[in-house]
């Protein structure tokens, strides 16, 4: 069994930062791709950021691109989302996730190529 917990949510103003970790538990996943998605209230889950299992490659939605970066510790079997200038619309429920690495990267935006989900860490920016 594997587990996914996140920590580092809260309230936060915009224009600030916070910084997410997600530590997995069970078995190593060094060898997964590591995912961030999120869920406002009435939306869709959608992707945030990806990372490939060797922490080479890096995906990101276009609304949090230059303000957000994803990374990963494979020997902490931990994985991290630094966000800065935050706005009020990134507020929303924050999940990590593992999924299998593939050669088709386009997979990681889909939140059902990942198997393993943490429970989420809320993430409200007030103005």
């Amino acid at each position: 069994q594997v587990y996914l917990v996140e920590s580092g949510g809260g309230l936060v103003q915009a224009g600030g930062s916070l910084r997410l970790s997600c530590a997995a538990s069970g078995r190593t996943l060094s060898t997964y791709v590591k995912g961030w998605f999120r869920q406002a209230p009435g939306k869709e889950r959608e992707f945030v950021a990806a990372i490939s299992s060797n922490g080479e490659r890096t995906y990101y939605a276009d609304s949090v691109k230059g303000r957000f970066t994803i990374s990963r510790d494979n020997a902490e079997n931990t994985v991290y989302l630094q966000m800065n200038s935050l706005k009020m619309e990134d507020t929303a429920v924050y999940y990590c996730a593992a999924g299998v690495d593939s050669p088709d990267s386009g997979r990681y935006y889909f939140h059902s190529h990942y198997y393993h989900w943490g429970q989420g860490t809320q993430i409200t920016v007030s103005s």
